[in-house]
Formats: structure tokens, C-alpha cells, sequence
């Protein structure tokens, strides 16, 4: 099967080709090498200083206002940094500066910080801090115990860390370049508390030095990620000018007067940080990135290198030849294209900001669901790929372990992917209350009823299914898009009502216990709502395909990616009755078949991904380890 390669390449670089190509040319000559060799200090400073050169290539001012020197380009912002999989350690650094520091600044603060500090921010002349996260609070950000309490006589805030538990923990750019930090805490006026709100609080002086009042402590050496200096910070009674609170949720007047367009706490607390997504929507996309150069190193290096040989024949055969060797990359492949399509609607969805506090709510958890997928796909994935390529891959100069040791993190930064399942699964079941918010008691007994007529037909269906695969009339059944929607929906609809039905036992007195014993079917219920929302990004994608034979190539591709889930779950379909046992092993054997069929195409496809070249450094992945297994084999020849 022949396809476009430069149509795909197309399809992936979607609406924001532009930003693509931009950032391919900015890092065309440009030495943005990663540096992980080096001591943790040289380390640190020559990502400073790649972080410098990447300023002045105009990028970074893709995701600032236009009328401050940048884009205004948000979506453009978070694919920039997609681009950056070969230095993990300045694409890091990259966010916290540029899309958390910066980001925070944009949205939580108004004219007056705009103009004094955005351009320094996009300039990197203004190196900064995120500091949200605390030892003894990350996940539950609404509970942070940093304070910073308005004092009227002077009209300063004094930011303060009242115990050991309240330092700032693990804070990005902190242990050796920023200068500032939008640090988040309890704002207090007059003795009442506020929530949580974030203040500019300057932490070095132009020479380096901590600022009076500012504890910084290096959390030293980690298994990953050694060019960017994460730092705790300690604050002694710090005093800011009231000017410093990021004001556009919450304003203090110059007498102590506490203002906010939000009125309730709550609200507020969720607005404020529903504006800071950003940063997990670019771990996200970064992570799927990881994932695209250790396949195209695998699959590379897979498709030249030989091992063993066929009966007769004294030509060893290249591995990915090997059905198990396919097993291994193809369907990770296949997952990941799933995961590009979904993250391009999710960046879509960003850009163009919801319309209505329930599209709000929908970005979200669509970018904890995607986030946590994503990175638990990009850890298992590099962790394959690893092995895919025996002891070559596990060779610095190959870039699998350093990819594996700088990605590893992901799946607790931004937000603990468990925790962010259970996000995910908040929403599902808030919009399945509104469902029988207004049924009374006739519609709620209608409903059930016809849950129960649901149920009845689909064990009638799955009879029916399988007498037409016991007769031969249904054996292509489950290469049928309409079949395979059908069956990730119905997953998702099952096992959301279950868990509903789980959930309404609990009352006041046994809430958390309830929930406490509920959490794997909590964690299910996101699991299977983000597949399915995988599903239905592929598809879309397939329609936006003009060139047909690569639309029947990518159909491939999207067969596998969901007959490879199925067969993953294969337990609950069963169990479920979705699938019977002689359709099962019909899912097995199709998805060898399509492993088969999508091998020959496997480089090309990844290659279509467009990841710049300078980040394909591994010996094994270029032409010159093709050249050298042809002389291996000659040697053995002679």
C-alpha cells in the first residue's frame, strides 16, 4: 500500500503547521544539544543559556499578548514545546518560565503586571518561579498553608511560611536562576481568609543572592531533569507592596477592603486555577513527543537490525519482521496517534477558550484525562522501546534512558495522574447527576426502566452477534468503525453506571468510606471516558484526510489502536458479555494481522510525526547503523 507521507505529515501538523515549521527553522543551526553528560552545575547553567538562545528565536512569545511584544497565539505555545523532545531539561525550563511563571502572570494579573514584566518575562531577562506546590501539600492546592496577610498601616502583604509543612517544595528554577516567583497562599485581611490567591514575590537580588527574608535550599541531584535547578523556598515575614497580588480574581484596597468579581470561595479558587491548565496540557503534548522519538529510534533501529535466520537461508532476519517484535512497537504506534489527534482538539479547545462554565468545566478534565494518559503511554512506551533495542538501548548515546529518566516525572507533575483520573471522573458523574436533576419521580422510574430494557437488548445483541460469527456471516464485524464506537461507548456508559449506582449509598456519615472502597471503578470510569474521547479524535482526523490511500493506511493504524485496547480489557468485555470468548481470539488474530500489514509502513509513519532532526542523535536510529549491519553481514558472508 502506497501513501502520502507528506499529506500525514500534514494531517499531524494540523492548525498550527505554522508553529511546526516556525520552530523546525529556529532550531535549524541553532545548538540546543541537550547537556545531561555534564556535572548538575554545568548542567544547569548551559540550559540557562539554551533557554536564552530559545528567546531569541521569537518563539516563546508565541503564547503572550500582542500587545506586549508577543502572539497571542496560546495554542501556538504549547505545540512550540512539543517540538522540544530532545532536550527535556530546556523544554521544562522552557515551561516553567514561559508557560507558569509567564502564564500565571497573564492570567491572573492585570495591566499593571502586564506592562511592567511581560516583556522581561519573554526575554528571559526576568527568570521566574511557579511556586504552588508544598511538602505538605500538593495535590490539594486549596489547602496550602503559606500565608500572606495585608498589613493596611503599610500596604504590604507579609508572605509568610508558618511551619515546615508550608515550604515551597520542589520549585522549578528556584535553587539557582529566578529572581521572582509567583508564589500562591492564604490571602488574610483583617483577620479573614480569602483562599488561596498568587502575589509576585521578588527571592534573588540582580547578583544571585537571596533577598532578606528568603530561605532557598537546592533539592539537589534527581533522577532526571539535572538542567533545571528545582529549589525549596522558605519566607520569613516577606514583605510585597500590595501592588504585588495578581488581582484580576481578587483585588485588596488600600484600607484592607477585600474585593472579587467571584462571590463565592469556592468558585473562585476553581476559576483562578481552571486559568493555569496550560501547563498540563503541554506536559501532555510533551510527553506524546517523548514517545514519538523513542518509537522512531526502536522502530529504526528495529528495521536493520538482524537476529537469527529462517531455515535454509544464511540472511539473518531484521526484527521487526518478528510478529513479536511488532507486538512490542506497532500498537504503542497506534496509541499514539490516537493520543497526537486528541491532544491537537484539546490544544483546539484551549485556544479558543470555552464559552460557558460547563465547556469550562469540560476542558479541564479533558486535560487531566489526557495528561495522565498520556504520560503513563509515554512511560510504558520508552520503557518498550528500551527493550526493544536489547543493550543498544540502553546506551546513553542512544537517548532512551535519558528520555526514560527525564519523562519519568511526568506522571506526578502538573498533577498526580491518579489524581486527575478521579478529576476526570468527578465531572462524568456531575453531569450524570444533572441527568435526573429534573426527572421526578416518574422520570427517574422511566429511566430505570429503560436501563433495563438496555440491558435486555444488549445480551439479545451479543447472542445474536454470536451466532453470526459462528456461521461466518459477521467475521469483519469487528473492523467496523460503527461496531467499535459502539463498544468503547457502551463501556463508558456501563461502567458510569455503575459507579453511580455505587456512589448513591453514600450519605453524611459514610461519604468517604463510600467513596474510599469505589476508587477503582472511579479510576475506570476516567480511564475508559479519555479512550473513548481517543477513538473519536482518530476518526475525525481519518475524515480530515484527503488523500485515500492514506486515510486507508491511518484506518489501519486506528484498527489497531482499538482491537489492541480491547484485547488489553479483554477481561471486562468478557466478563460483560461484550465480546464472547471465540470473539476474542478473533480480536488476537486480527491484530497480528494488522501488526502485519502496518509493519512495512512503521518508519514512515513515525517519521511522518516531523520531529525536528536535531533531536534524532542515537547512532542506532540513523542511516549509519544500516550501513553498518551491511557490513557486518558481509564480513559473515566472506
Amino acid at each position: 500500500m502506497a501513501f502520502d507521507a507528506g499529506e500525514l505529515t500534514a494531517l499531524l501538523d494540523g492548525r498550527w503547521a505554522h508553529v511546526r515549521n516556525q520552530v523546525r527553522e529556529a532550531l535549524d543551526g541553532v545548538d540546543l544539544a541537550p547537556a545531561d553528560d555534564l556535572d548538575t552545575e554545568s548542567h544547569r547553567a548551559r540550559t540557562l543559556e539554551q533557554l536564552q538562545q530559545l528567546a531569541k528565536t521569537g518563539v516563546p512569545g508565541l503564547g503572550f499578548p500582542s500587545a506586549y511584544g508577543g502572539s497571542g497565539d496560546t495554542g501556538g505555545s504549547v505545540v512550540s514545546l512539543e517540538m522540544l523532545p530532545g532536550n527535556l531539561s530546556l523544554m521544562v525550563k522552557s515551561g516553567v518560565q514561559w508557560g507558569l511563571f509567564g502564564g500565571a502572570v497573564v492570567a491572573l494579573g492585570t495591566e499593571r503586571h502586564h506592562e511592567r514584566y511581560l516583556s522581561d518575562i519573554m526575554s528571559a531577562e526576568l527568570p521566574g518561579c511557579f511556586a504552588m506546590t508544598e511538602t505538605g501539600h500538593g495535590s490539594d492546592v486549596q489547602n496550602l498553608r503559606t500565608t500572606a496577610t495585608y498589613d493596611p498601616e503599610s500596604q504590604e502583604f507579609v508572605v509568610h511560611t508558618p511551619h515546615e509543612a508550608a515550604r515551597k517544595e520542589y520549585i522549578g528554577n528556584a535553587a539557582r536562576d529566578g529572581r521572582m516567583a509567583v508564589v500562591f497562599a492564604q490571602l488574610i485581611t483583617g483577620g479573614e481568609g480569602h483562599g488561596v490567591h498568587a502575589l509576585l514575590v521578588p527571592i534573588r537580588d540582580q547578583a544571585g543572592n537571596p533577598l532578606p527574608g528568603v530561605e532557598i535550599t537546592d533539592c539537589g541531584r534527581k533522577a532526571g531533569l539535572n538542567g533545571v535547578d528545582n529549589g525549596r523556598i522558605v519566607f520569613d515575614q516577606v514583605r510585597v507592596p500590595r501592588e504585588a497580588l495578581l488581582n484580576r480574581y481578587g483585588d485588596v484596597a488600600e484600607d484592607g477592603t477585600y474585593s472579587s468579581p467571584i462571590a463565592s470561595k469556592g468558585k473562585r479558587f476553581f476559576t483562578m486555577l481552571g486559568t493555569l491548565i496550560r501547563g498540563r496540557v503541554s506536559v501532555a503534548g510533551t510527553a506524546g513527543s517523548a514517545a514519538k522519538l523513542a518509537l522512531e529510534i526502536a522502530l529504526r533501529y528495529g528495521d536493520v537490525r538482524r537476529q537469527f535466520g529462517r531455515p535454509g537461508s544464511a540472511d539473518e532476519v531484521v526484527v521487526l519482521d518478528y510478529l513479536a517484535h511488532q507486538r512490542k512497537l506497532l500498537p504503542a504506534l497506534a496509541k499514539t496517534f490516537a493520543l497526537h489527534f486528541a491532544q491537537e482538539e484539546l490544544v483546539a479547545s484551549l485556544h479558543d477558550g470555552p464559552t460557558d462554565e460547563r465547556a469550562q468545566r469540560e476542558l479541564e478534565a479533558r486535560a487531566a484525562g489526557l495528561k495522565a494518559i498520556t504520560t503513563w503511554h509515554a512511560t510504558r512506551t520508552i520503557q518498550t522501546c528500551r527493550e526493544a533495542c536489547g543493550g543498544a538501548g540502553y546506551l546513553a548515546e542512544n537517548q532512551l534512558a535519558q528520555l526514560k529518566a527525564d519523562t519519568d516525572v511526568f506522571t506526578t507533575f502538573e498533577g498526580d495522574n491518579t489524581v486527575l483520573l478521579q478529576l476526570v471522573a468527578k465531572g462524568l458523574l456531575t453531569d450524570y447527576k444533572d441527568q435526573f436533576s429534573d426527572l421526578g419521580t416518574l422520570g427517574l422510574a422511566k429511566f430505570l426502566a429503560d436501563q433495563f430494557v438496555s440491558a435486555m437488548f444488549e445480551r439479545s445483541a451479543t447472542r445474536s452477534l454470536v451466532q453470526r460469527i459462528m456461521d461466518g456471516s459477521g467475521k469483519d464485524d469487528i473492523l467496523d468503525r460503527g461496531w467499535q464506537l459502539e463498544m468503547f461507548d457502551e463501556r463508558e456508559r456501563h461502567v458510569l453506571d455503575g459507579l453511580g449506582r455505587r456512589l448513591r449509598k453514600a450519605n453524611r456519615d459514610n461519604g468517604f468510606e463510600v467513596f474510599n472502597r469505589a476508587q477503582d471503578h472511579v479510576l475506570r470510569a476516567g480511564r475508559v471516558h479519555v479512550e473513548r474521547q481517543l477513538l473519536e479524535a482518530f476518526v475525525g482526523a481519518i475524515e480530515r484526510c484527503r488523500d485515500e490511500e492514506t486515510a486507508a493506511l491511518l484506518n489501519k493504524v486506528c484498527d489497531l489502536f482499538v482491537l489492541s485496547t480491547i484485547e488489553e480489557d479483554r477481561a471486562w468485555f468478557l466478563e460483560h458479555e461484550r465480546i464472547t470468548p471465540r470473539r476474542s481470539k478473533a480480536i488476537t488474530e486480527a491484530v497480528n494481522e494488522l501488526c502485519r500489514q502496518i509493519r512495512p509502513h512503521a518508519v514512515d509513519l513515525v517519521e511522518a510525526f516531523g520531529i525536528p532532526r536535531q533531536w534524532l542523535t542515537a547512532p542506532i536510529a540513523t542511516g549509519a547503523e544500516a550501513d553498518r549491519q551491511e557490513e557486518l553481514r558481509a564480513y559473515e558472508r566472506s
